[in-house]
């Protein structure tokens, strides 16, 4: 999967299409997540953003949804996912892909339970210029 994520871009690239690296704004997580753009392009009203995520033993993403649908490869450790109901929806190893669907209604944290770090290469696919995630409140959950 990891290559596919890179192949779609690759594609859109060699359809000469500008590509620019940048430094992205975290969502809002514990201490020592950050998250890198690999690259980005925009097609017909579409941003999409190939993002690195990387996520310390015992933190999380924070309470976020996105505006468009998410698809991420799990390079490295594993994801523990959440979703507004506070149940775990799914736990990702490395290797794994995770699908986020978009919209307000899907609420939801990625969390570190292990003890090693994260690293998700992390595909957005967004209407041009919505921010990369929205932050949300905790729906309730006895954790964060």
């Amino acid at each position: 999967m990891r290559n596919l994520l890179r192949v779609g871009l690759t594609g859109v690239t060699v359809a000469g299409l500008s590509l620019s690296a940048g430094t992205a704004t975290a969502t809002p997580g514990g201490p020592g997540v950050t998250g890198r753009i690999v690259t980005q392009t925009t097609v017909a009203g579409t941003d999409y953003i190939l993002r690195e995520i990387t996520v310390p033993p015992g933190e999380s993403t924070g309470w976020h949804f996105h505006d468009g649908p998410l698809l991420a490869y799990v390079k490295q450790g594993t994801l523990s996912h959440f979703g507004h109901t506070c149940q775990s929806d799914g736990v990702y190893r490395a290797g794994s892909v995770v699908t986020e669907p978009s919209g307000a209604g899907n609420v939801h944290i990625g969390r570190n339970l292990g003890t090693i770090p994260i690293v998700l290469e992390a595909l957005y696919v967004l209407p041009h210029g919505k921010p990369l995630s929205e932050d949300a409140p905790n729906p309730g959950c006895d954790f964060q």
